[in-house]
Parts: C-alpha cells; structure tokens; sequence
C-alpha cells in the first residue's frame, strides 16, 4: 500500500511562479519544525531551495503564510537541495495577490498580472 498523498488538485506545474524570499518555519508531522527558505510560490504550491535530508515525497507540513495563515502542504518532488510542495487546496487569487504583495513588496520585481 502507497503512504503517498493523494491529492485532489491535479499536477499543476505550469502554474505562474512568483519569486520570493521567505524564510519560514514549517511543522513537519514526524520531524516537528524544520527551518526552509521558500524561493518561489504559486497559488498552488510553492518550491524551497534549502531542502534537508529529513524530506522525502509524500511528506505532510503546515506552512504559514501572510494573509492566509497556516496552510498544508505535501512534499510532491525533490531533486539535491530543491523541494516542490502542493498545497492540500488552491489559494483564492485575491488572497494569492495579497500574500505576493506581502512577501515581495518591491513592485519592480514582481511579476506581471
């Protein structure tokens, strides 16, 4: 039997990433708080580049997160030090912009809406 998730949002990869620089504390369920830094965020999920050894696909954290608050998310790939996580359900766009306002508030680099 596969201890993966099974998530009801499909692979949505292509989904417009947004470049930030968000030092976060997640709470991993069997590791407890695990210190990452988030790169990049989509409304669907976001990437950290400073993915430790205590990681692996399928894992479960609870992110928070500016406007939204806390938030779970699975651990769908990982590659060296790169992690891509799903979130359990998509943001709202309204609230998506408003968290990318927060975290990046330079308007010259933001990406166009």
């Amino acid at each position: 039997m596969s201890a993966g998730a099974n998530l009801s949002v499909t692979d949505m990869r292509r989904a417009a990433r947004h470049p930030v620089d968000f030092p976060v504390i997640v709470e991993h369920f069997a590791h407890g708080d695990l210190e990452l830094h988030v790169s990049n965020l989509s409304a669907h999920g976001f990437m950290v580049d400073d993915a430790s050894g205590n990681l692996n696909r399928g894992d479960r954290v609870i992110i928070r997160l500016p406007i939204v608050g806390r938030i779970e998310a699975y651990l769908i790939w990982i590659h060296e030090e790169r992690a891509g996580f799903q979130f359990e359900r998509i943001i709202r766009i309204d609230d998506f912009v408003d968290i990318i306002d927060a975290l990046q508030p330079n308007p010259r680099l933001r990406r166009k809406r």
